[in-house]
């Protein structure tokens, strides 16, 4: 399998994402949108998009940031959707798939940094690439938006915070609201980049202080993520398979 992600800004690193690729020996290459790097012409060679975070929302005008062009990344979301790849989004990201399939995003009801616990509806509960995360799962956030959601989309699970945490558009496209993919080698880059926000955790009610995110095992839900994608990419190869039949 070949995984193609976007990355929008160094601190937004794709972590356990990247990690599970490197692990399974799938062949990866990147968009580094804050470097310059161009966004795919086609996708005809990628099995898996993943669409990292950001402090952009789907909104942000070119002019705001030179580097992120919102449209440009939906029509290449877009592209992936209908050539039936893995699309996945995470925060932005999922974000981005919303709009793409004609979902406005929305802001999210609490700002939620930190750990906290994500409880998954009966569809999630019932989900079979989501058997493993149980009624209720602790994962990471650092976020105040959420995706929209397309006639077709699934909410699979909300949080105190927010009520979008993850959303099934289709068989193989999910935006994640949370971030699974946080080690402690991300969080502490996020923590560096998130310094004013961090300073008023005490105003809110799901924002952590920088030694309380040090603090966390990040383990657990990298390993349920982990889980997710084996199965995920499973169906995938399936349904390759018999296409080709």
């Amino acid at each position: 399998m070949h995984l193609h992600f976007i990355i929008h800004e160094d601190f937004e690193a794709p972590g356990a994402y990247e990690q599970w690729a490197k692990e399974h020996r799938y062949t990866i290459s990147y968009s580094r949108v804050y470097l310059g790097e161009p966004l795919p012409n086609n996708v005809d060679n990628i099995d898996m998009l993943i669409i990292m975070g950001g402090p952009q929302s789907p909104a942000t005008t070119k002019q705001e940031c030179p580097h992120f062009d919102s449209l440009a990344e939906q029509a290449v979301i877009l592209s992936a959707i209908n050539s039936k790849k893995i699309v996945l989004g995470v925060c932005l990201g999922s974000q981005l798939i919303g709009e793409a399939l004609g979902a406005p995003h929305g802001h999210s009801p609490e700002k939620e940094i930190g750990k906290f616990p994500i409880t998954l509806t009966e569809i999630g509960q019932n989900h079979p690439l989501f058997a493993d995360f149980g009624n209720s799962l602790a994962v990471g956030h650092w976020h105040n938006d959420m995706p929209g959601l397309t006639k077709e989309a699934q909410i699979i699970a909300y949080s105190e915070g927010c009520p979008r945490q993850i959303v099934a558009y289709d068989q193989l496209v999910y935006g994640f609201q949370c971030h699974m993919e946080l080690t402690h080698a991300v969080v502490e880059q996020l923590i560096a980049h998130s310094e004013n926000d961090l300073k008023e955790a005490a105003k809110f009610r799901f924002v952590d202080t920088p030694d309380q995110l040090r603090c966390h095992d990040y383990s657990e839900m990298n390993q349920k993520l982990f889980g997710f994608l084996d199965k995920l990419s499973l169906n995938y190869l399936s349904l390759i398979k018999k296409q080709s039949i």
